[in-house]
């Protein structure tokens, strides 16, 4: 039988794939780990396998065996579910360095979420038993890993108790907040920059379109924030953070 061969751009995508694994201090934010040592990334970069994929692409679809942790090294992507007429609802929308899914090759099981692009994007998976085994090896990379599921399980909590216990306007603010960029020599102002529909950005918010293109136009009559266009300019990031208090 003939061996298999790689394609010329199958190997030129791998390889530009490759050529996009984080450096120590890219690594370090996807850990939450500033401290990050060039061996330790060494080692994730041996054992991280590196995908591209396109703007619309799927990553992975619910249901799916999940037998690697996936995470995102750069580019958007979104965290939701297909309906029945194949339309993609978005729940989360993540920015890398971020993780697509930290937890369910561990537990053996299946992907909760279909992931999708959102523009180009660089993943990375790690096979759970591999890292398994350089964990054991490795008590650092273990706490690490930790580290990563504690937030993880801290990033739901907020969010489910936003939705428990904060309104709509709190639920804008709060999500304004999280996806804002600072402004250089501007402490007070910010950016948002709006990669999602308006009706993916409200199912996040568990509203409606309408209510947010409402609380849109109030927070700009307050001064809070400026729209113009996909991108929201933050006036007051202080008033911003006093309405996602609630």
């Amino acid at each position: 039988m003939a061996a298999c061969r790689e394609s010329p751009a199958s190997s030129t995508a791998d390889a530009a794939a490759r050529a996009a694994l984080p450096d120590a201090r890219a690594w370090g934010a996807l850990f939450a780990e500033p401290a990050l040592q060039a061996g330790q990334a060494q080692l994730l970069n041996q054992l991280a396998r590196p995908r591209r994929l396109s703007a619309g692409e799927m990553v992975f679809r619910q249901g799916e065996p999940a037998s690697a942790l996936v995470a995102l090294v750069q580019g958007d992507a979104a965290l939701g579910r297909l309906d029945a007429q194949a339309q993609f609802r978005t729940e989360r929308h993540l920015r890398g360095p971020a993780w697509l899914d930290a937890s369910a090759a561990w537990l053996g099981g299946r992907h909760a979420h279909d992931a999708r692009a959102l523009a180009a994007i660089t993943v990375v998976e790690f096979d759970a038993e591999a890292l398994g085994k350089a964990m054991e090896h490795t008590p650092a990379l273990a706490r690490q890993f930790v580290r990563v599921l504690a937030g993880e399980v801290r990033a739901l909590t907020r969010h489910a108790q936003a939705l428990m216990h904060l309104d709509a306007p709190a639920r804008w603010a709060g999500w304004l907040l999280a996806h804002c960029q600072d402004v250089p020599d501007a402490p007070q102002r910010g950016l948002v920059q709006l990669a999602l529909r308006k009706r993916d950005i409200a199912s996040q918010l568990a509203i409606t379109p309408e209510t947010l293109s409402r609380l849109m136009r109030s927070f700009s009559a307050q001064g809070v924030i400026e729209v113009s266009g996909y991108t929201v300019h933050v006036l007051d990031r202080t008033r911003l953070a006093a309405l996602a208090a609630g």
